[in-house]
């Protein structure tokens, strides 16, 4: 994977590995809601799909300059030592397994990251926390595959608050809940019912989880334009770092005969 256009950052978006129909076919695929891929380029970044697979996220993340944790199903009440709830859904340990790895990854290279959803409680579970596995019915999931606004407030003095102000309205589809924090993770966001609805890994250049669904709000893009931004020192970065090495690289001359 190479830079054509260094202004614009590869970002990472992971993906389901699910049933899919289209034309004449049905089969296994790996795909994303479309509104992911437009929220990256649309705040200037280039998507770059990252299906679940076994190995590779190392080599996949040196290439990369941010990270986004899409959303999507319940994650294995097992990887934070539960039992599952009836109302949890069926685990998919090859996305929780492959996610896991590429958020390692990530926070070790203090790589921008957005995790949605689904990936803001990955992020809360891979630090060490746990989860709420059903809120009350109607609370934060009201009508099947359809998302409804509800009022966040935003912590003062958060990163959240400087980029949405106090409050914010927005985009929600969601049945679980972050429950204990994860280690280093602040709340910086509730809903009116105490849920947390956002977190921040402070000491990052850019690590935080919202609960809410930005990438289907195109007409408030302010998350992914301050995704990208964060993203865009790292490519400067890697860009720098490669123009070095070339002028350092030794030439060879043939010797005179």
């Amino acid at each position: 994977m190479t830079r054509a256009d260094p202004r614009r950052p590869l970002i990472g978006v992971t993906t389901y590995h699910d049933d899919a129909a289209w034309s004449v076919w049905h089969q296994r695929a790996d795909l994303v809601p479309r509104t992911y891929v437009d929220a990256v380029v649309g705040a200037g970044g280039t998507a770059v799909l990252l299906p679940p697979q076994p190995g590779g996220a190392e080599h996949l993340l040196d290439a990369l300059d941010g990270l986004v944790l899409a959303g999507g199903p319940d994650l294995d009440p097992a990887g934070y030592g539960a039992p599952a709830d009836p109302r949890t859904g069926p685990p998919h340990p090859a996305r929780d397994d492959w996610e896991s790895t590429l958020l390692r990854a990530a926070l070790a290279r203090d790589l921008p990251l957005l995790g949605v959803c689904r990936g803001m409680q990955l992020l809360n579970v891979e630090l060490g926390g746990t989860l709420l596995q059903h809120l009350p019915d109607g609370s934060h999931q009201k009508v099947p595959a359809r998302f409804v606004r509800h009022r966040i407030v935003t912590a003062d003095g958060s990163r959240l608050a400087a980029l949405l102000g106090p409050d914010a309205d927005v985009p929600c589809y969601h049945h679980q809940a972050v429950d204990r924090l994860g280690t280093g993770l602040r709340p910086t966001a509730h809903a009116a019912d105490g849920t947390v609805e956002a977190l921040e890994l402070d000491g990052r250049r850019f690590a935080l989880g919202v609960q809410w669904h930005p990438e289907t709000d195109p007409d408030d893009p302010r998350l992914f334009h301050a995704l990208i931004a964060a993203a865009q020192g790292t490519a400067a970065q890697i860009t720098s770092a490669r123009a070095t090495s070339a002028q350092m690289a030794p030439t060879h001359r043939e010797s005179s005969p």
